[in-house]
């Protein structure tokens, strides 16, 4: 499944306005644009990971037309798994989406180290990409950064998507340094979920082919793409992929009065989703849903029944059966 090979070919092609970016293997190559989901890892009542449930939810994306797994990230709870969950996780979702769309796993560590062995065992595993965070608490200066994706790329084995999230490492990658690290071999993408305007403006300048720009941050997901992001990395997408994806490709393709109406059905649920740190809201709307558990581990707790919680069950269902304008 995936990348399982020793060597990978740069592969850069267009299919419309879609970019598409990835590595060939074995008559295999990634398309990574769109509407890709952070999806949950469930646990059951004895705290173990739940595959069933986690059946139900690859399930429940892949026929709402989402177009990118991404497993064991920050909304999969992946600091809370062990070496061995990890692997199983990632295995089961490899062989539930059958390449049917990338199946993107985080690999992201403090060290630069750590995190090459991370990429090398994703890669083992069969990932199809990695998705690699910027290091968390210790605060690297943009020169290390530089040096850290380089030394990643290099010797870690997947091609990666860079994630600056700077509201949870401690760090911002700023701009100028995604653009130094554009052309670096086996980096084939940003995932920026700072959502300011002239964030925005600064990484659309940056997409071509073979290297994408993806919004990871679902507030301003849309106006990034009406930009020139090619996609994003969502959370609110485990809960209405459906309509998710009808957002993202009216953005896609530059419908802005489409986008404006899909903006203003969102706004309910993306403000309902913003009573706790991520994952806990998401996890307690799947659990409406009967998808899975809200269960977490801890220190994250679960979101207690009361106005937050069904302010947060009702904009889900609100949004259930749409598609498009």
């Amino acid at each position: 499944m995936g990348f399982t090979g020793v060597c990978h070919r740069p592969v850069l092609a267009r299919s419309g306005c879609r970019i598409i970016v990835g590595f060939e293997h074995m008559g295999f190559s990634v398309d990574i644009s769109g509407s890709l989901c952070a999806i949950v890892t469930p646990f059951g009542a004895d705290g173990a990971l739940d595959l069933a449930a986690f059946g139900r939810l690859l399930d429940y994306q892949l026929a709402g037309g989402t177009q990118g797994i991404v497993v064991a990230g920050s909304t999969g709870e992946a600091h809370m798994l062990d070496e061995r969950e990890y692997a199983e996780l990632l295995t089961f979702a490899l062989e539930r989406v059958a390449h049917r769309v990338p199946v993107i796993v985080g690999a992201g560590e403090a060290a630069t180290a750590k995190t090459v062995a991370a990429v090398r065992r994703a890669k083992a595993l069969g990932a199809d990409a990695a998705l690699v965070v910027t290091p968390y608490y210790v605060r690297p200066t943009q020169d290390g950064l530089r040096r850290h994706f380089s030394e990643v790329a290099e010797h870690g084995g997947l091609p990666i998507v860079m994630y600056n999230v700077p509201s949870r490492t401690g760090c911002d990658m700023r701009p100028e340094t995604v653009a130094g690290l554009r052309d670096t071999a086996g980096v084939i993408g940003i995932k920026e979920a700072v959502g300011t305007p002239a964030r925005i403006a600064a990484l659309a300048q940056l997409p071509r082919p073979g290297f994408v720009y993806l919004s990871g941050d679902d507030g301003s997901a849309a106006d990034a793409m009406l930009a020139g992001a090619g996609g994003v990395v969502s959370v609110v997408n485990n809960l209405v992929p459906k309509a998710f994806r009808a957002l993202c490709d009216a953005a896609r393709g530059g419908k802005r009065t489409a986008v404006a109406e899909h903006k203003a059905r969102f706004q309910p649920l993306l403000e309902a989703l913003n009573c706790a740190p991520n994952p806990i809201p998401v996890k307690a709307g799947l659990a409406g849903l009967g998808l899975c558990a809200a269960r977490l581990r801890l220190p994250l707790v679960e979101l207690a029944a009361g106005p937050a919680r069904a302010r947060l069950e009702a904009a889900v269902a609100s949004l259930a059966g749409v598609t498009t304008p």
